[in-house]
């Protein structure tokens, strides 16, 4: 069985290319647009990994994180998050908010799925 991973990103190109190559990694990919579309989406597919944007319209990354990690049926729920906003400060509020890792774009493919691997590895 493959692992569900959700991508919530609302950037289309970014989103296409990410679900191309979570999909070609052997992935079970579902997508959302915007950070509403993603926490409904985390609720009913109960994905083990979410790539989640932080810079997102109706909810921000951050928002899906911190409501994510107050659920406790969401608990087992791993979240990389992937964001242009690199500066430490941001990345240690992602980390306060419960993300398990965090990713500055632009980013290699290849490091994405070794990260993507490493946490679904250390989750199962």
């Amino acid at each position: 069985m493959s692992c569900k991973i959700l991508i919530a990103d609302d950037e289309p190109n970014i989103l296409i290319s990410l679900e191309f190559l979570m999909k070609r990694e052997g992935f079970d990919v579902s997508v959302a647009r915007d950070g509403v579309e993603a926490l409904s989406a985390i609720r009913e597919q109960r994905p083990e990994l979410v790539l989640l944007d932080v810079m997102m319209p109706g909810k921000t990354g951050f928002e899906v994180c911190q409501e994510v990690r107050a659920d406790d049926a969401l608990r087992g729920v791993r979240i990389l998050m992937l964001t242009a906003k690199g500066r430490d400060t941001d990345v240690a509020k992602g980390l306060a908010l419960g993300a398990d890792a965090y990713m500055t774009k632009p980013f290699s493919t290849r490091e994405l799925v070794q990260k993507v691997r490493d946490m679904l590895a250390a989750a199962a």
